[in-house]
């Protein structure tokens, strides 16, 4: 069976996106649902990979952890304020038809232009 992409969305994201993702039926997580506000990133990335959730941040600290060799279910990254609450709620859907989890493990996504490989 195709492993679905679940979400965990970091502290730094508007709870708006998780109320969009819900809508549409995406299981995701919210820092605030974990009881991880305030905690370091890197804890933030053991909850998602125990969970198996790809984490979609706008904090580039997480692309450090990926470049320091962490391992993670998956990190999909956007700069903070570049995309509005709509496009990224559109672009983490599409992400979730097209793609599976096992497509992201270990990798990270930058927010582009949506398009299925």
């Amino acid at each position: 069976m195709l492993a679905v992409i679940r979400f965990h969305l970091d502290e730094n994201v508007d709870h708006a996106v998780a109320q969009g993702l819900r809508l549409r039926g995406i299981d995701v997580t919210t820092t605030t649902d974990a009881d991880l506000i305030g905690t370091a990133d890197d804890e933030q990335l053991s909850f998602a990979l125990h969970d198996n959730r790809v984490i979609f941040t706008q904090d580039q600290d997480f692309l450090r952890h990926h470049q320091a060799g962490r391992e993670h279910a998956g990190i999909v990254y956007s700069r903070q304020g570049a995309r509005s609450i709509g496009e990224i709620v559109r672009f983490l859907h599409f992400m979730s038809d097209c793609l599976e989890l096992e497509d992201m493990r270990g990798k990270v996504e930058f927010f582009r232009r949506a398009r299925c490989p």
